[in-house]
């Protein structure tokens, strides 16, 4: 019997194949036999200002003095952010900055604490 190979969305190992496809039972990813390989390398990676690869849960310092939208207010450079989460979009990092509170940040402005 051959290795199935591990789902690309949570790395289980107990996949299994259903017709043309391979599923996953821990989180229902269903892709193709095709594209199994394919969808591996188009994992979304986020990035701080220094190149260093950010997770869920990080802390991360800003670098840059950031306007807030509709307010005067001011995430001045030097703030930690703590337990960040990463999400798709334009602003890419989901937190909650004391005083200021939830928010959405850019990657490119800050760096890994």
């Amino acid at each position: 019997m051959s290795k199935l190979p591990n789902c690309p969305q949570c790395n289980s190992e107990f996949t299994y194949e259903d017709g043309s496809q391979y599923i996953c039972p821990e989180c229902a990813h269903e892709w193709s036999k095709d594209a199994g390989a394919a969808n591996v390398e188009t994992a979304r990676v986020w990035k701080d200002a220094n190149g260093n690869v950010l997770q869920d849960g990080d802390s991360v310092t800003v670098i840059k003095d950031l306007k807030i939208k509709g307010s005067s207010s001011v995430v001045k450079v030097g703030t930690k952010v703590k337990n960040i989460r990463l999400i798709d979009g334009d602003h890419d990092i989901d937190c909650k900055i004391d005083g200021i509170g939830a928010m959405q940040l850019k990657s490119e402005f800050v760096k890994k604490a």
